[in-house]
C-alpha cells in the first residue's frame, strides 16, 4: 500500500509499506480522506517525530474486523480518534483524558496518509465513531480538528452573548468562529495578517475582522486596533501573540492559549493586572471522547459550513503539496488528502 512519510519537513516521500495484519479486538480501514493538521506543519513538534507516516484526522471505511470485535462490521463509515484514553486512571476519571498515559502510548498504524490504517483494540473500543450515513468522508475529517475546538470553547468558558476574539484565523480560528456563532455569542471579532482568511472568517461567522498587518480593516472604525472580548482565543503558538491576547481581555475575561510555543519560548506577563482585572489564563490540548462525539453532533447538525472550511483537496501522491500548502499558511483554511 501507499504511505505518505515525512523524514524533515522539507522531505516527505511516497513509499510502499505491507498492509497491517488484523489481531483481535483490531479493525482495518480503508482511508477515505485525511485530513493535514495544522500543528504538523510547525517544524520543531513534527520532525521530533520523524520518521513518520503522516496524518490524523482519518475517515475510512472497514473492511476487516478481528476476532472479539463487537459493535463494528466490515462496511462501517467511520471517524477514529489516533489516540484513546483507559478511561480507568485517575486523569480520565476527572475527565483529563490527555493525561492518560494509554491515550498517550495509543496510535493508529501507520497514519492516517495511508491507503489501508489498521485501528487498535483500545482506539476501536475507546474512540471511534460511525458516521451517519448522510455525512461524507470530506466532513468526517473534520471531527478530530472541531473536537479540539470543542474542547476549547469548553475550557474557555463562553456563554451566550459574550464577545469573543480569535487571534489567528487558519481552520482552527475558523472553526472558534463558527462554533461561536453557533452557540450565540455576541461580537465575534477575528484577527489575521492574510487578507483570505479575514474574508473567509466573514464568511463563516464573524461580525467583524481586523487586519493585524495594518493593511487595511473590516467591520470596524479607524485606526487598526483589537478591541476587547470577555473571551480570547490565541492560535497562533508564539509569545508575542499570548501577550498580545492578553492585553485584549476585558476584566473577568479569560484567554485560551491553544497552539504550544517552542520548548523554551518565554512570555513575560504583569500578574498585578491579571489579578485585579481577574483575568484567566488557560490552555487547551488535543480533545477525549466526550470532545468527538460533541464534534460529530455538531457536524451532523449542519453547524459547521465544511464546504467553506475545506478549501483544498490533493490525492495522496500529491500529500507533499498538501503539507506545504498548510504550511504557507495563506491562501487555504483546510487541505485534506483524499483517497
Amino acid at each position: 500500500m501507499k504511505t505518505a512519510v515525512l523524514y524533515s519537513f522539507n522531505d516527505i516521500r511516497i513509499e510502499e509499506r505491507p498492509v497491517p495484519e488484523v489481531g483481535p479486538g483490531e479493525a482495518l480501514i480503508r482511508m477515505k480522506a485525511c485530513g493535514i493538521c495544522s500543528g504538523d506543519v510547525m517544524p520543531w513538534y513534527i520532525e521530533k517525530k520523524a520518521p513518520l507516516v503522516l496524518g490524523h484526522e482519518p475517515a475510512g471505511e472497514i473492511v476487516a474486523v478481528g476476532e472479539g470485535v463487537r459493535g463494528f462490521q466490515a462496511g462501517d463509515r467511520i471517524f477514529v480518534h489516533h489516540h484513546a484514553p483507559c478511561l480507568e486512571c485517575r486523569a480520565c476519571r476527572r475527565g483529563d483524558f490527555v493525561l492518560c498515559e494509554t491515550w498517550k502510548r495509543s496510535h493508529i498504524v501507520p497514519g492516517g496518509l495511508a491507503e489501508f490504517v489498521k485501528i487498535p483494540a483500545v482506539n476501536l473500543a475507546r474512540d471511534t465513531l460511525k458516521l451517519p450515513q448522510d455525512m461524507d468522508f470530506l466532513a468526517g475529517t473534520l471531527v478530530e480538528p472541531l473536537a479540539c475546538v470543542v474542547k476549547g470553547m469548553r475550557r474557555l468558558g463562553l456563554k451566550k452573548g459574550d464577545s469573543i476574539l480569535v487571534l489567528g484565523l487558519g481552520v482552527m480560528g475558523a472553526l472558534f468562529v463558527a462554533l461561536a456563532r453557533h452557540m450565540g455569542a455576541g461580537r465575534i471579532t477575528g484577527a489575521d495578517m492574510v487578507p483570505y482568511r479575514l474574508e473567509k472568517a466573514l464568511e463563516i461567522g464573524a461580525d467583524e475582522v481586523v487586519d493585524v498587518s495594518g493593511r487595511h480593516i473590516t467591520g470596524l472604525p479607524s485606526p487598526v486596533a483589537l478591541p476587547m472580548a470577555d473571551r480570547v482565543v490565541v492560535g497562533p503558538g508564539n509569545a508575542a501573540a499570548m501577550a498580545q491576547g492578553i492585553s485584549c481581555a476585558a476584566p473577568g475575561g479569560t484567554v485560551l492559549f491553544f497552539t504550544p510555543p517552542p520548548p523554551g519560548e518565554m512570555l513575560n506577563i504583569e500578574p498585578n493586572a491579571l489579578y485585579f482585572k481577574e483575568i484567566n489564563i488557560i490552555q487547551s490540548y488535543s480533545c477525549g471522547p466526550d470532545d468527538t462525539r460533541e464534534a460529530l453532533r455538531l457536524l451532523s447538525l449542519g453547524a459547521i459550513p465544511v464546504d467553506k472550511v475545506i478549501t483544498h483537496k490533493f490525492p495522496l501522491e500529491s500529500a507533499g503539496d498538501a503539507f506545504r500548502l498548510t504550511a504557507k499558511a495563506g491562501e487555504s483554511l483546510k487541505s485534506v488528502v483524499v483517497f
